[in-house]
């Protein structure tokens, strides 16, 4: 079996948060969704289940934090850096909140950072490998 992974992520609104994903480029997957969770494909190893609270607490009795805080940071990789602020566009146009922290642009490296409605942090990103290299070498 081919290594995935799943990001649960506990949203306020399934609806609204299925919209958002979608307007970032992440499918739905009908096979995993109901009117409690959806499963949102972003690639063939990276799928993302939206999770109504009361689905959420059948997992886990921990409580959900605020979505004023950042109890992770998920990082997705472009390959553009136009790709990186067009997302960060669709997210503020559909109930995100775009660069929560500073634009980070190291010549090799290119980064901003979102928030979903709910609050959690996704980090947009673009790296050239081979500039890297070079960057690391001065």
């Amino acid at each position: 079996m081919t290594r995935m992974i799943f990001v649960n992520l506990p949203v306020a609104d399934l609806a609204v948060a299925m919209n958002f994903y979608s307007a970032l480029g992440f499918e739905n997957n009908p096979q995993f969704t109901d009117e409690t969770a959806a499963c949102m494909v972003w690639s063939e190893t990276i799928h993302v289940m939206l999770l109504t609270h009361d689905k959420w607490r059948t997992f886990t009795d921990r409580p959900i934090p605020p979505s004023s805080s950042s109890e992770v940071m998920l990082a997705l990789s472009f390959d553009s850096r136009d790709a990186v602020d067009a997302v960060n566009t669709a997210a503020a146009e559909n109930g995100g909140t775009a660069d929560i922290n500073p634009v980070q642009d190291l010549g090799f490296m290119y980064n901003r950072n979102l928030a979903d409605p709910d609050g959690h942090v996704w980090e947009m990103m673009w790296m050239d490998m081979a500039a890297m290299g070079d960057a690391q070498a001065s």
